[in-house]
């Protein structure tokens, strides 16, 4: 029988005997007996004749940045066919191939020296570095995997980053507390001149823990409880005004303290930020803000209350994972005509909060992503021409890349067409890819050179939809194996569950560039089973 390669998937397939033209066969070298579905290794020798066909139907194994490149660049190494026309196979190779070459080309910038690095990379050498330190030498010194570890420099970086942005505007940086709710994260960014933005009484209460001027905090959320509005008002947070009820809510709590509420109203403007729906906060459909059309009942109410609320601030968020900032000053031109009808009517309006989002790249491709100074220079003028202070509220882009999910092969299998790589971790400790189809970039922590086969990245909890990655072209690693998600300094440790009694893991950080520091201690059972203690 004859067989094809299909482009769309990979695999080989029988063909028809009046279509013998496309030949490309598959032929075991070594043993006979192939397993179905078995990755095809460089063991495996492709050939241009009739003959035994054991490796039918398997996914192609080979290198590359994705799926489909890693496939184009195996095929290019394929034998040239004897003389005579090319065969279809074969033309499509070439073709995959040379498309997949400027990619290649961009994505391949210079490894640093080992230990030269800032925050998390592969080195010269093959191995993964949180700046000065081998993630393998991390692994030796902890006490138990997974774990989370963090680059303290590439969080100082990036709030340098926005600071150097931000430079000659009134502003005030607000970190999101939700993005990693770690208290020595928080403090860090606290002692970098960070105000925090919050959306829980607890949140709030974390921030008063970690020596924040809560003056220099922003209560947001559409549900905020009663007491949790009376600690703001108390402690003097700007609170975001998200619905009638909310600002009833608030209005109440400030008779109560016998003080007044700070209070910006967060407009939902309607633009389409291109995200993800879970992530997306800004359309119609969005249990956040307020329409547009119900400014002036807002205003009103606000104007009959001068005791209870003075309105300092008008406020958005659009949603996270964004790549265009120019979404940003479509919202913006929005809420400068708010500012100016609020202060045509006497508001005192000081700050215009134009919410975080910004994205990062995740996918480790090569993506030329915008940058904070490329997220201010859209709104600048318009801060300017107000005369008002900015305010921004960066989570993700504060801490996302400064941080790596680290877990320990348990084992390789296949089962049907699915290649498997098992860890210790799971969604348990991080959910996003199970959540919302999340990207999390994957590597192993150490060189390898074994053959290369597309895995799904799973772990031990009872759910099919625990993974961590699906379709990653890796080395194929052995039990004891390091392996670490990259990016997850934001929305994965804060999500975390204890799910199928999976406890909450410890946390590091590199400080210094060479001295690793526990930050949180890894939950027990124990510590579970001290909540049911005289129950």
């Amino acid at each position: 029988r004859y067989y094809s390669l299909c482009k769309e998937t990979g695999r080989i397939r029988p063909i028809l005997d009046q279509d013998r033209s496309p030949v490309l066969q598959l032929q075991t070298l070594g043993s006979r007996s192939t397993p179905p579905h078995r990755p095809l290794t460089p063991t495996m020798q492709t050939t241009l004749y009739a003959g035994r066909a054991s490796a039918l139907s398997q996914p192609l194994s080979c290198t590359g940045g994705n799926r489909a490149g890693a496939r184009a660049g195996a095929f290019a190494a394929l034998p040239s066919r004897p003389q005579g026309r090319p065969s279809v196979a074969r033309r499509q190779v070439t073709t995959m191939a040379a498309a997949a070459a400027p990619a290649a080309a961009q994505r391949s910038a210079p490894a640093p020296a080992p230990g030269s690095g800032l925050g998390i990379y592969t080195a010269s050498d093959g191995y993964m570095y949180v700046d000065g330190l081998r993630l393998d030498d991390i692994r030796g010194q902890v006490d138990a995997s997974p774990f989370y570890v963090y680059s303290q420099a590439k969080i100082r970086a990036n709030h340098a980053a926005y600071a150097a942005a931000l430079e000659g505007l009134p502003s005030l940086i607000g970190y999101a507390i939700k993005a990693n709710n770690n208290l020595k994260i928080v403090e860090l960014l606290r002692e970098l001149g960070s105000g925090a933005v919050l959306v829980s009484g607890n949140e709030l209460r974390l921030a008063r823990a970690a020596g924040f001027d809560v003056a220099r905090t922003i209560f947001n959320g559409n549900g905020k409880l009663p007491r949790d509005l009376e600690f703001a008002v108390q402690h003097g947070a700007l609170i975001n005004v998200d619905s009638e009820f909310d600002l009833g809510n608030i209005t109440a709590a400030a008779r109560r303290v016998g003080r007044t509420a700070r209070v910006l109203i967060r407009i939902n403007p309607d633009v389409d930020p291109g995200v993800h729906p879970y992530v997306c906060t800004s359309m119609s459909e969005s249990k956040f803000g307020i329409r547009n059309s119900h400014l002036q009942w807002f205003l009103d109410a606000i104007k009959a209350e001068p005791g209870a609320l003075e309105l300092v601030g008008v406020h958005s968020h659009l949603g996270s994972t964004i790549t265009k900032v120019s979404i940003f000053r479509d919202a913006a031109l929005i809420m400068v005509d708010f500012v100016k009808e609020m202060r045509a009517q006497g508001f005192p309006i000081q700050f215009l909060n134009i919410g975080g989002g910004l994205g990062i790249d995740y996918r480790h491709e090569g993506a030329v992503l915008p940058t904070p100074r490329d997220l201010i220079d859209t709104v600048r003028d318009l801060v300017s021409s107000l005369g008002i202070t900015l305010i921004i509220e960066p989570g993700r882009s504060m801490v996302a890349n400064s941080a790596a999910f680290v877990n320990t092969v348990t084992g390789v299998k296949t089962n049907g067409n699915k290649n498997f790589i098992v860890i210790d971790g799971s969604m348990a400790e991080l959910i996003r890819p199970s959540l919302y189809s999340a990207y999390q970039h994957i590597e192993l922590t150490a060189p390898h050179h074994t053959p290369k086969a597309v895995y799904d990245v799973v772990g031990p909890v009872c759910e099919s939809a625990d993974f961590l990655g699906k379709d990653r072209e890796l080395a194929t690693p052995a039990a004891g194996d390091g392996l670490a998600v990259l990016d997850a300094g934001a929305y994965c440790m804060a999500m975390a569950s204890t799910y199928n009694l999976k406890m909450r893991p410890a946390e590091y950080w590199v400080e210094g560039g060479d001295t690793l520091k526990m930050i949180r201690r890894g939950e027990t059972l124990e510590d579970h089973l001290k909540l049911f203690e005289g129950l």
